[in-house]
């Protein structure tokens, strides 16, 4: 499987990028802004987007919808990382039509198993 992993913050992508790499056996891209992420979405064709929520400039929410604006990403699975209370996002996300939320901080060893199961569960 390929993940897209966007993350404004260099340690987050680090520790997510290693975690889904070695534990999930993973292929991963990664982008550190909504405006990358488009790009690296259109040219990479990952299977899932494991997007931030909040990021400085284009946040998660926006970066989402321009991603469902494209026809090449458009039907793309995307599982939201949050630093804030998942149930509260939970609701808003799936109205959106994304497959959920994880929270950060993530236990790296669990991640690609949380990940695994938002995308089988949805």
């Amino acid at each position: 499987m390929k993940v897209l992993l966007v993350d404004d913050e260099d340690d987050i992508r680090r520790i997510a990028a290693l975690s889904l790499a070695a534990v999930g056996e993973m292929d991963v891209c990664e982008a550190s802004s909504g405006p990358s992420a488009i790009e690296r979405a259109r040219r990479e064709s990952p299977d899932v987007v494991l997007l931030d929520m909040m990021m400085p400039g284009m946040d998660g929410i926006a970066t989402f919808r321009a991603l469902r604006a494209q026809p090449e990403t458009a039907r793309t699975p995307v599982v939201f990382l949050t630093a804030k209370s998942v149930s509260l996002e939970e609701e808003r996300v799936r109205e959106l039509g994304a497959c959920g939320v994880l929270l950060k901080p993530f236990d790296p060893m669990a991640l690609p198993r949380l990940l695994k199961e938002l995308l089988h569960g949805s």
